[in-house]
């Protein structure tokens, strides 16, 4: 007989133990997120000026972007590394050690010298440290939400699993606050010498609190089951390349669609364009970092609300709800931004994060339902990499471009429309499949494919692979 503390039906029996849960990839999500777009908010602020000064202002700026999306490129190695170990070993170790990697990187950021201390070194020294917050994001994601959704009683899957998703505004509310407190503590040049280093640095304190929260919780219950049965597979990413590359592109394209009009703000794109003193708006950074800040505020609450709402309505109803509001979103944000008036701009951000919620909140379960549990971890990571490469990875850099060929926002704004249709396409392939087993008893169903026109034959599905 099995000694697992968990429920035959994979939910927790402790309502403490389920708060703990919720609690731990709320914290551990947010500070990595955190980490991750105190760089991209920097990056549109002063490191064109700090690292790539030579290169001529405009040019400086995309050079800037170009190191946010550099890390894109690395989170696919993220993700199969994560993916390989942790479904081999299991999702808490992976998740605590992509913690303490993402943390120490962004540290040393604020460490770090600039272009006149110490010449080409500074922005290769500043490009490494970012693949390392790459590789880190690439292998947090799919651990976090399989700790939430696999933990989660079937009919609350959605709400567990937008715990981890509200790490991502959460974690803009802290890095666009931070920056912009120090706006008021360090103004001017001021900022430029010392003040945008503070956040980076506070980081350790954050790694703290994230490393002791997610030591206290216990592993999911899935892989706890599979590993009782010792059927863990031993080439998880062998095996989602050879039975479920469909999917993964598929997948991969409704987070591209979300991950794209999203990288306007946690990318730096917004602040950028508002602030920069060779752009159209000249903006004070200050009032344009707490706009951002309050807007994550909205992105949080319908982030929350569309993972319930998913349990009730499911999956794909809650996405094209999604994409509808988020492409009204895409339309109004630059008329709004562009009229230099800062509460404008906060309304047109709210907007956006609206649809932004809408299309982020149910993912999680969403993605946890459409892959077999002995290949879950990799193929959810590897997805949501190759979405983020795809979506976010470039788009500041796009948006800086396109803007600078065509002298208009307007041109952002089809690129934008664009990704959202897509998104909306791959979620209309899909089946809906909410309330899934999610359990090893259930792979032959589990591996049935989610995708319409595709599905395998049962006893086809039975055969996957622990090889």
């Amino acid at each position: 007989m099995s000694t697992s503390p968990f429920t035959p039906t994979g939910s927790i029996r402790s309502h403490v133990d389920r708060r703990r849960v919720v609690f731990a990839t709320v914290i551990g999500t947010t500070v990595e997120w955190y980490d991750f777009f105190i760089y991209a908010s920097a990056a549109g602020l002063v490191f064109g000026q700090l690292f790539f000064a030579p290169a001529g202002p405009q040019f400086a700026t995309v050079l800037s972007f170009l190191t946010v999306g550099v890390s894109f490129l690395f989170r696919p190695l993220g993700a199969f590394l994560a993916g390989h170990f942790g479904d081999r070993y299991g999702r808490r170790q992976v998740l605590v050690v992509t913690l303490i990697l993402m943390g120490l990187a962004t540290a040393l950021v604020g460490l770090l010298p600039t272009y006149d201390a110490i010449g080409v070194a500074a922005p290769v020294l500043l490009i490494l440290l970012r693949v390392l917050q790459g590789i880190s994001a690439g292998g947090e994601w799919g651990g976090a939400v399989l700790m939430a959704v696999e933990h989660a009683p079937t009919a609350k899957r959605g709400l567990f699993g937008a715990s981890p998703q509200i790490g991502v505004p959460l974690g803009l509310l802290l890095a666009s606050g931070a920056m912009a407190l120090m706006t008021l503590i360090a103004p001017g040049d001021a900022f430029l010498a010392w003040g945008w280093r503070v956040p980076f640095l506070f980081s350790v304190v954050l790694i703290a609190i994230g490393y002791w929260v997610r030591r206290r919780v216990e592993e999911s219950p899935v892989f706890t089951e599979i590993a009782e049965r010792r059927e863990r597979t031993r080439m998880p990413i062998v095996q989602v390349f050879r039975k479920h590359w469909l999917l993964v592109i598929v997948a991969a394209f409704v987070f591209a669609g979300n991950n794209a009009v999203g990288y306007m703000t946690t990318g730096g794109y917004i602040q950028n364009y508002a602030t920069s003193p060779d752009g159209p708006l000249k903006l004070e950074r200050g009032p344009v970092l707490w706009a951002v800040a309050a807007s994550a505020v909205t992105w949080l609450a319908a982030t929350w609300f569309a993972g319930w709402l998913s349990d009730r309505i499911g999956r794909r109803s809650t996405y094209i709800i999604g994409w509808i509001l988020q492409l009204v979103g895409v339309f109004t944000l630059f008329p709004l931004v562009n009229t230099a008036n800062v509460v404008l701009l906060f309304l047109g951000l709210a907007i956006l994060t609206i649809g932004l919620g809408f299309t982020y909140g149910p993912q999680a379960a969403l993605y946890s339902e459409l892959f077999p549990a002995s290949i879950r971890f990799s193929g959810v990571s590897i997805s949501y990499a190759i979405g983020a490469i795809i979506g976010g990875a470039f788009a500041p850099t796009i948006a800086t471009a396109l803007v600078q060929a065509t002298g208009t926002t307007l041109s952002v704004t089809w690129y934008l429309a664009g990704m959202t249709v897509l998104g909306l396409l791959a979620t209309l392939v899909l089946r809906d499949r909410t309330g899934i087993a999610l359990g090893p008893d259930h792979e032959a169903e589990q591996t049935v494919s989610p995708i319409r026109g595709f599905a395998e034959r049962p006893e086809r599905a039975g055969a996957t692979a622990r090889g």
